[in-house]
């Protein structure tokens, strides 16, 4: 395979180039950063903005295979900024594809695309697209998503991964800020009643990108699909917080925070950050209470059987590699 990975050198894309690379793969990553250690590990590193759309073709030049894991993530943001990322560089990379023949395209979306606001409980990939989004982010990934299904076609096989809350060593987003508020004194269960969710260890991420390019050709059965992806053992929010937080030493989450007022929090915050246009994002948005207080957790059905996709580190061994990681990586 000569495979181009779109940001590689996030937490997804490096993990997916590293492991490309050490199973023989010829891999290039296009980021925005220099990244050093894809370098050091034989992957040709390539710098540019996904808008840039003659960027993105030299990147995309001389590949068979394309991972378009980069997008811009995070819960506040102008919707520009999230346009120009995740829907623009999305059709870059498309057109990229078509003019030097590239026939495999992966592209990493998120379960967030058909989350309206309520629970989801065991759906699985007929869940239409919400009619209003509360975020930037889920709303252009919805956007980007149905432009690489409807991609498909005899030339170009595409496919849709969903994996939800990836985590595990390394993870630069979601565990950093879950230690830095519980230290702060800042984090809280939202609501009482228990809500489970899916969740994805890193490892098992990688694995089904890896199986779907496999499989993946013009015409194959999971040409022109989407597939939720996860652990496929939904587990209660302040469970898992609490199991990354005793991986990093911390003690578990005390308190609880109404989700009336959470949600009320959100909407107050987002009006503050915007009139003042204050730098940073909110502690809380509306779509952050509505994800912290909803089960969401997906029917993996179709990945097993049609990827081939199981789970290999389970949620218990992936906390025990993560304390292990944190014993030796403490900052």
């Amino acid at each position: 395979m000569k495979a181009l990975v779109t940001g590689g050198g996030g937490f997804l894309g490096k993990a997916l180039a590293k492991r490309l690379i050490n199973r023989g793969d010829q891999v290039r990553s296009f980021s925005r950063g220099h990244y050093p250690e894809l370098r050091a590990s034989g992957i040709d590193v390539q710098r540019g903005d996904l808008a840039d759309e003659k960027a993105v073709i030299t990147a995309v030049e001389g590949c068979d295979t394309v991972f378009h894991v980069a997008a811009k993530p995070g819960i506040w943001g102008s919707y520009r900024s999230y346009y120009e990322t995740n829907v623009i560089g999305t059709e870059n990379i498309i057109e990229g594809c078509r003019k030097t023949g590239v026939s495999r395209l992966i592209y990493t979306s998120s379960p967030s695309v058909v989350f309206g606001g309520g629970s989801m409980e065991g759906v699985n990939e007929s869940t239409p697209y919400p009619q209003t989004y509360l975020a930037h982010y889920p709303k252009t990934k919805a956007m980007a998503e149905r432009r690489v299904l409807s991609a498909d076609d005899t030339a170009l096989a595409t496919v849709v991964l969903r994996p939800h809350l990836i985590w595990g060593p390394g993870d630069p987003n979601f565990l950093p800020r879950l230690i830095e508020r519980k230290k702060a004194g800042r984090l809280a269960r939202v609501g009482k009643s228990p809500h489970r969710v899916d969740c994805i260890y890193i490892d098992n991420a990688v694995d089904a990108h890896i199986l779907a390019a496999d499989r993946l050709h013009p015409g194959s059965p999971i040409s022109g699909k989407v597939y939720f992806i996860s652990q496929g053992e939904p587990i209660d929010i302040s469970e898992l917080m609490n199991g990354i937080l005793g991986a990093a030493g911390l003690d578990p989450i005390d308190r609880t925070v109404p989700v009336s007022l959470a949600y009320a929090a959100g909407c107050l915050l987002e009006m503050l950050y915007g009139i003042l246009k204050l730098r940073g994002e909110p502690p809380m948005t509306r779509f952050l209470a509505k994800q912290l207080s909803t089960a969401h957790w997906f029917d993996m059905s179709a990945a097993r059987k049609e990827l081939g996709y199981s789970p290999t580190i389970s949620i218990e061994e992936g906390l025990m590699r993560l304390e292990a990681f944190l014993k030796h990586n403490p900052n």
